[in-house]
């Protein structure tokens, strides 16, 4: 009786169709401009889960859950217990076990990489550090886990890690680094806070970054004045970084990556501060010699998760790009005239639910976080 009010409630609602899985919750359907959205809940019962990596041959997924726990999501969506070998992560406000990331060469090497935030600074700060392990063949362990890099210095008190990874065409690992709610730090070249770092995949600087060799600067830098990018991916069809961050209230961003920029933060920023008046440092929109953003949001959606659609499946999709959206509670979904964002929709509003990572599987389809106590992982297709 309960399980057909149940039902009955969901297809009174917005809801085109109902369908109900033997192994999850129902299959819902949503309009879109593009035709009949199908989103399948694949897993619930994650505790704020943070980012997802899919295994190959079928093996399922890897997903992060901020408390500190790595969990495999098997491709009918049964969950694993947490795998032990997981670094200890310092869980306080927005610092956990963040993201995760296959090397290029995961087949052989079975080498995964996850970001998170340590603690270990003076007063009880912290910062991102990143380290890499290797996954068992039986898929319940991390084996020879090792740092590979660390935030310095850690000043963050629960606030701005970041922190994506990325490998690029030529292997090297980009990090995505928050200022650690600590402004002026973005501009700091001495200091590794709102920046954008390369490094290869045992941690060692590429002799090319662009400040390697000069005084006080750390050699990591690959860009700087950056605030809390929380999205990044690498764009299939020009190998180029693109980036998202949070701005403050209002100035949410997309930026393209390029060599030694400097991305303007906290000088330049559509927002203001939370209190309502300006930030301190900033001289406005734009300031000289820094990057505008590439596309810029005045109303924060509260970026996180990108990935780009260059599936087969879906051809309506091809050429766009996703990003969750925490505080606005959807999936934003951008269309392009070459690199220029002509249009823009919102879906999954109807869910209620913060979205913090999205990822195209090897299927074509598009899978989805939430960031929630009852995190889910959805399925989600074209009709």
């Amino acid at each position: 009786m309960l399980r057909k009010t149940l039902l009955a409630t969901l297809c009174a609602s917005a809801l085109i169709t109902v369908t109900a899985p033997a192994f999850a919750a129902p299959t819902q359907s949503f309009q879109s401009e593009q035709g009949t959205l199908e989103v399948t809940t694949m897993t619930k019962g994650l505790e704020h889960p943070w980012a997802l990596a899919f295994l190959p041959d079928r093996q399922g997924m890897l997903v992060t859950e901020r408390p500190g726990n790595l969990r495999v999501i098997s491709a009918d969506g049964k969950l694993s217990a947490p795998l032990s070998g997981v670094p200890k992560v310092w869980a306080k406000g927005q610092g956990g076990l963040l993201d995760v990331a296959l090397s290029p060469d995961f087949k052989q090497d079975r080498t995964v990489y996850l970001s998170y935030a340590e603690g270990g600074g003076e007063g009880d700060k912290a910062g991102t550090a990143v380290g890499r392990g290797r996954l068992s063949d039986d898929l319940t362990a991390i084996k020879d886990f090792k740092v590979i890099f660390r935030q310095e210095p850690k000043l963050s008190l629960g606030n701005h890690f970041g922190s994506r990874l990325v490998f690029d065409r030529d292997g090297y690992l980009f990090i995505t680094l928050g200022e650690n709610n600590d402004r002026p730090t973005a501009q700091d070249l001495d200091k590794l806070q709102g920046k954008v770092v390369r490094i290869y995949p045992d941690g060692k600087v590429p002799d090319d970054n662009p400040f390697v060799g000069q005084a006080g600067v750390r050699p990591e830098i690959w860009s700087y004045g950056q605030r809390n990018p929380q999205g990044a991916a690498l764009n299939p069809w020009t190998g180029t970084l693109w980036e998202n961050e949070h701005g403050p209230q209002g100035g949410d961003e997309i930026n393209i990556i390029e060599r030694g920029k400097n991305y303007g933060w906290p000088m330049a920023t559509h927002g203001i501060n939370y209190s309502g008046q300006p930030i301190p440092e900033a001289k406005g929109k734009t300031a000289e010699g820094t990057v505008a953003p590439h596309h810029v949001w005045e109303k924060s959606p509260g970026l996180s998760g990108m990935a780009f659609y260059d599936g087969d499946r879906f051809k309506a999709w091809q050429h766009n790009v996703f990003i969750g959206a925490l505080v606005s509670q959807e999936l934003i979904r951008l269309q392009f005239d070459g690199d220029k964002v002509v249009h823009e929709e919102r879906l999954l509003g109807e869910l209620n639910k913060r979205i913090r990572d999205v990822r195209q599987g090897p299927d074509g389809y598009l899978y989805v976080l939430t960031d929630e106590d009852d995190g889910a992982l959805y399925k989600v297709g074209l009709k």
